[in-house]
């Protein structure tokens, strides 16, 4: 359970060095999301944990405060400057790498924070951070949290964009190489990944688990990203029909999309509900302190061919009470590591262990 406490106490909050005037309201969307909270919302619980200093030699850590494509087209010379500053005095520097793809700094002294990659491709000082979402049952759902009985067959729900055919093959081809054209051409910091059509993929593995008599499928499948929703009203029953499905269905199917990482896997364990994961070569975030499989069914891509013989494997191995465990021991992982607050109260723990 994670500590709220009272008073501020410098011994147990990490002093944070960063260049304070390019948290502006035109960088807004481009800030590291741990000084966002410090400096804009002004987060309390965050804010008794962490704190920003001026004096750069008190600071146990240095934060890079911009996303760090944007930073390096932008602002250049204030990336240099920082990451310069950090070298010369001994400081560890964090640098955020937002985006679908993002990027890993090589530098020894460099923690890169981001929200996927390829596992087997990443440095030790690379961190997965979570796809922060608000809390669901405050946000969409009408009800509060509540267990699933279990029954016989798994049941599996999804809604989401999977869509198959030639036209929609070749329409992914062409995002890729306008991505990777302006990768090269426009030098973007920006990790090279090999073409993965994941609605394609998507449309596959939910017919494979459609067709089968052993499970039942609660499938609501788009063409496109959000039905192609455009008014304000839509959204809202798109977004109500997804969390619904959420809530409905103790298994949810989650596969990675343009980038390396499931924001559906997030949202699953939210609700509290058990998520059903194709590993890509996946990074999963605090993989130290969380032990995944005890909390997810997580299929590699290779034994894909056996996926609804692991489904069924797995839930037969669970009995009713540990089908309720697992969805309660969900929601508390979602609310004590995933959410926002929580995820950076474990990295100040882990780092300031380092300091000791």
């Amino acid at each position: 359970m994670l500590v709220f406490f009272g008073q501020k106490s410098y011994k147990h909050m990490l002093k944070v060095y960063t260049n304070t005037s390019l948290l502006t309201e035109e960088n807004r969307s481009y800030v590291f999301p741990l000084l966002f909270d410090l400096h804009f919302t002004q987060n309390k619980y965050l804010s008794d944990i962490y704190v920003i200093v001026e004096d750069a030699n008190s600071a146990d850590i240095f934060i890079s405060p911009l996303e760090y494509t944007y930073a390096l087209k932008f602002y250049k010379r204030e990336v240099i400057d920082i990451h310069n500053k950090a070298k010369s005095l001994k400081k560890n520097l964090w640098v955020y790498s937002g985006g679908d793809f993002g990027f890993s700094l090589k530098d020894k002294t460099i923690y890169n924070f981001r929200l996927s990659g390829f596992h087997s491709k990443l440095n030790e000082r690379t961190i997965i951070m979570p796809s922060f979402i608000n809390d669901p049952y405050k946000a969409h759902l009408n009800s509060s949290f509540k267990t699933l009985d279990k029954v016989d067959s798994p049941k599996i729900g999804f809604v989401g964009h999977a869509n198959t055919g030639a036209k929609k093959y070749f329409k992914e081809l062409l995002s890729y190489i306008k991505s990777n054209v302006k990768r090269i051409l426009f030098k973007e910091k920006k990790d090279y990944q090999s073409f993965y059509p994941s609605s394609i993929k998507r449309a596959s593995y939910l017919n494979a688990l459609s067709k089968s008599k052993a499970l039942k499928s609660n499938f609501i499948l788009r063409k496109s990203y959000r039905a192609g929703v455009r008014t304000a009203k839509e959204k809202l029953l798109t977004t109500n029909e997804f969390y619904n499905n959420l809530y409905t269905n103790p298994y949810t199917f989650c596969l990675r999309g343009a980038g390396n990482f499931s924001v559906r896997f997030y949202e699953t364990l939210a609700v509290g509900r058990i998520p059903i994961l194709i590993n890509t070569d996946c990074r999963l975030p605090l993989s130290g302190v969380i032990d995944w499989n005890q909390h997810s069914l997580i299929i590699d891509e290779s034994e894909d061919d056996r996926m609804v013989e692991k489904i069924i494997e797995f839930h037969n191995k669970l009995d009713d009470k540990a089908f309720t465990q697992l969805q309660e021991s969900n929601r508390l992982l979602w609310k004590n590591y995933l959410n926002r607050e929580a995820f950076f109260k474990v990295v100040h723990d882990s780092f300031k262990n380092k300091l000791k």
